[in-house]
């Protein structure tokens, strides 16, 4: 199915600058480096392209920050990919890459990504309900992530219609890199949240940590249960499908598929699937929760955050219940409730589920070469014995790189409001370049993928373990749980 193999997926030991796991993490860090900027007095990334849901095009990308302001959008633009360029050939480079293929891949491949997230970022595709109207627009069809599957989509036409073409591009094809640098940099907008998690209400945070418990120990096993036994899939789909359908949907389906080692193709597909039923919830479970859970109102937003598969999708669908539930409060009984609290529950609830991705990968990860179930599972490992020293040189170093800008901001911000404030405004830059290698990923991975056989990799059937985990026990299960801890328990009414 893929027509290359990444140094990261071989086994054995490979010298630390030749391995795309280590630089993943240099790039990851540096990044990550200059998102601290803020701290210092410093907006070093403030430059970054963002691309925004958009009406007129000519609005549909600029700087992230306001300081850059009176930056065009070509000049953001270009700046990012001159960037990214520089960075990702030294590492091509010191892997043996051949540059001038590189250069010229890395170009065409980071042209078409923006072309395609800017598509995918058309209101009429991408708004959330919440921001219909703000807008203009009456309708959309809420798919927030929309341009990663038409990066996905063309990467495919180009792979499968234009061999030629693909060739010459697949040596800056690099999707498992793409990734992994991508997650190193999500630690710490993970640890940004945290840090924000750390002063709300005590009794908010109490009950969110129930949930990890919730979505590792009940939800992941049995996902993983059902997917193996009576879907007949083998660990290397089972692991990714389970942590991408209970967790945190793209972000743990990839970290999980990079931990066991999986075959690019296998977390990419999977959140091609998970990105579709996250549209379907939105659609369906604010209403669902302002008919029925506006008695609850706190019921209604842990719900959202355990049963909204993707951090964005939670958030919107948090929001979107919080005002749906408080102006039906208001007309029926006169009470007004403050604004913010149900969408805080949903954040809270989904950030403690975030937090513990890279653990969870460490320990699946562990697991996986303990007992060699790429070999039993159809991965990418030939071995059969896998022995304790192998397990550090097998080990995705990502995952290190994770863990460590999640610490570190967490640690730092620890009792200093000040950190906290400054360190939001740069890790939410840097977070721009995890969007864009997400987009890099998704383009490399249709690019170097054979279309004919998807179907033989089991699109039908992830549906089908999606479709019945999800409405079958993860949607009640979470009510039930929400229910237990937030029931009885009310938002603030706005005083008179």
């Amino acid at each position: 199915m893929i027509h290359q193999d990444t140094n990261a997926s071989v086994s054995g030991k490979v010298p630390m600058l030749k391995n795309e796991d280590w630089w993943a993490v240099w790039l990851g860090l540096f990044i990550f480096l200059l998102g601290l900027g803020p701290i210092f007095g410093s907006d070093l990334l403030g430059w970054v392209v963002k691309v925004n849901t958009w009406t007129d095009i000519s609005k549909s990308f600029g700087p992230l920050s306001k300081t850059f302001k009176d930056m065009s959008g070509f000049t953001s633009l270009f700046l990012t990919y001159l960037f990214l360029l520089v960075l990702t050939t030294i590492g091509a480079r010191a892997m043996g890459a051949n540059i001038k293929r590189f250069v010229i891949g890395f170009t065409v491949i980071f042209a078409i990504t923006v072309l395609c997230l800017i598509i995918g970022d058309n209101a009429y595709i991408a708004a959330s309900p919440d921001k219909q109207v703000k807008l203009g627009i009456s309708w959309s069809l809420g798919l927030g992530e929309m341009g990663f599957i038409i990066a996905m989509i063309v990467g495919l036409i180009i792979g499968n219609f234009f061999p030629g073409v693909a060739k010459y591009l697949e040596e800056a094809a690099k999707p498992e890199w793409f990734i992994k640098t991508g997650i190193v940099i999500l630690g710490a907008a993970v640890g940004i949240k945290t840090l924000g998690a750390v002063g709300l209400a005590t009794t908010v945070i109490v009950r969110g940590l129930c949930a990890v418990v919730e979505a590792y120990l009940i939800y992941w096993p049995v996902v993983y249960f059902i997917a193996r036994k009576y879907f007949k899939f083998t660990p290397e789909w089972a692991a990714p499908l389970a942590s991408g359908i209970s967790i945190c949907g793209v972000s743990a389906a990839i970290a999980t598929g990079g931990a066991i080692r999986s075959r690019p193709i296998v977390p990419v597909i999977l959140s091609a699937v998970i990105i579709v039923f996250v549209a379907v919830e939105m659609l369906i479970l604010p209403w669902f929760a302002s008919a029925f859970l506006h008695e609850e109102p706190m019921v209604a937003g842990a719900w959202m955050g355990l049963a909204v598969k993707s951090d964005g999708g939670a958030v919107a669908s948090g929001a979107i219940t919080d005002s749906m539930i408080r102006a039906k409060v208001l007309k029926e009984t006169g009470v007004q409730y403050e604004e913010g609290w149900m969408l805080m529950t949903a954040t809270t609830t989904k950030v403690f589920i975030d937090i513990f991705i890279g653990v969870w990968a460490f320990i699946l990860a562990i697991i996986w070469c303990m007992f060699n179930l790429n070999k039993k599972g159809g991965g990418t490992s030939t071995d059969t014995k896998v022995s304790a020293g192998e397990i550090w040189d097998r080990f995705p170093k990502f995952v290190i790189g994770f863990a460590l800008t999640f610490l570190v901001l967490l640690l730092w911000g620890l009792g200093d409001a000040s950190i906290i404030k400054a360190a939001k405004v740069g890790i939410d830059e840097a977070n721009g370049f995890r969007t864009i290698l997400f987009a890099l990923c998704f383009f490399s991975i249709g690019l170097i993928t054979n279309v004919r056989k998807l179907w033989d990799a089991g699109m039908g059937r992830i549906v089908a373990v999606y479709a019945v985990c999800l409405f079958g026990f993860i949607l009640w299960v979470g009510l039930f749980i929400s229910w237990i801890f937030y029931h009885g328990i009310l938002p603030p009414i706005v005083s008179s």
